[in-house]
């Protein structure tokens, strides 16, 4: 850890290289069945991350996957901690989620809370054939059995540490950081 208590642990080529080799990832698990897919980011930066996966695989594979996005505030179980009321952002599924291979997309898996939150708002659009989780970075803690099919970087973490994902899109650049 630095002096101000920051440590930078991916840059944008770092990251432009895991979202790369995530999409192949991704790819490979869905060669036979890429009519059925759908990737679902989960705001606000895994809709991004999803943009960006639809994007590389578009680039490499000649794919046109679809791309949602999914407000999971109203399904979270602390939102009364973290705020007075939710914040509310809009979701939008563009096609049919049943019978579907749906990839959910977010940033930092934690606890599994935001990923748990993500499937109560996603079965709230239909019976998905089969749920697969992508997530740029996996800093363990789980409360909840989850765990994701698809991960960019694992990152040792102690429990009171972040680890902040900043997009170009959101941000004005990419770059992954821990701080105390």
């Amino acid at each position: 850890m630095s002096a101000e208590g920051r440590v930078r642990l991916m840059d944008a080529g770092k990251m432009a290289e895991i979202i790369s080799r995530m999409s192949e990832e991704i790819a490979e698990a869905f060669s036979g069945s890429v009519g059925s897919a759908l990737l679902v980011g989960i705001h606000t930066r895994g809709v991004y991350l999803a943009r960006r996966i639809s994007q590389r695989l578009a680039e490499t594979r000649s794919w046109d996957i679809p791309v949602g996005k999914l407000d999971i505030n109203l399904y979270r179980d602390d939102w009364t901690r973290l705020h007075s009321y939710p914040v509310v952002r809009s979701t939008h599924i563009p096609v049919s989620i049943d019978n579907r291979d749906v990839i959910l997309v977010d940033d930092v898996l934690y606890t599994g809370r935001t990923i748990r939150a993500a499937l109560d708002g996603l079965l709230d659009f239909g019976r998905p054939r089969r749920v697969h989780l992508a997530v740029l970075i996996d800093r363990g803690h789980r409360e909840l059995p989850i765990c994701a099919q698809y991960i960019g970087q694992v990152v040792e973490t102690l429990p009171g540490q972040h680890v902040h994902v900043l997009l170009e899109e959101v941000d004005g650049r990419d770059e992954v950081v821990l701080t105390d």
